[in-house]
């Protein structure tokens, strides 16, 4: 049975916002080798339930080491080509084309390479919680041949 609900709502003031890409801000947290952007935070939009932003990683770069807590992470390539390890030791490792979406579970140590030394590693990013949570790993010992996963 599908209920339509009454809502008394503002649709005007709380409807549809666009955050355009000089709307996007560099205040959240920082991991070696990525510049992030949040566009859509609690904090910034009154997001109820989502954060969301960008990420940008230059050729070659190699970020550190991190986990986003409790959070459930949605990762969209852009451009360019990710390399994708992960697990306690990060010793798995995949790649993801522009194009591909990567889901990364709550407390996953992960850590993103940009797989050429030419081009610009472009994604946008989606979290389950309306803040940003980082947990750099710098002590994280990982392995130095990890196992490749192909999907």
């Amino acid at each position: 049975m599908n209920e339509q609900v009454a809502v008394t709502r503002n649709w005007k003031t709380e409807g549809i916002r666009v955050i355009a890409p000089r709307g996007r801000d560099k205040d959240t947290p920082e991991t070696q080798g990525m510049n992030r952007q949040v566009a859509i935070s609690g904090r910034r939009t009154g997001s109820s339930a989502l954060w969301a932003g960008t990420n940008h990683i230059r050729p070659g770069e190699i970020t550190g080491a991190h986990h986003h807590g409790p959070l459930e992470s949605i990762i969209f390539v852009i451009s360019g080509t990710a390399l994708m390890r992960w697990g306690e030791r990060l010793e798995f490792i995949t790649k993801a084309e522009a194009g591909s979406f990567l889901l990364v579970p709550p407390y996953m140590p992960h850590q993103e390479l940009n797989a050429s030394d030419t081009e610009d590693l472009h994604c946008a990013l989606v979290r389950s919680g309306t803040e940003e949570i980082v947990v750099n790993l710098p002590d994280l010992d990982a392995v130095d041949d990890p196992e490749w996963m192909y999907f």
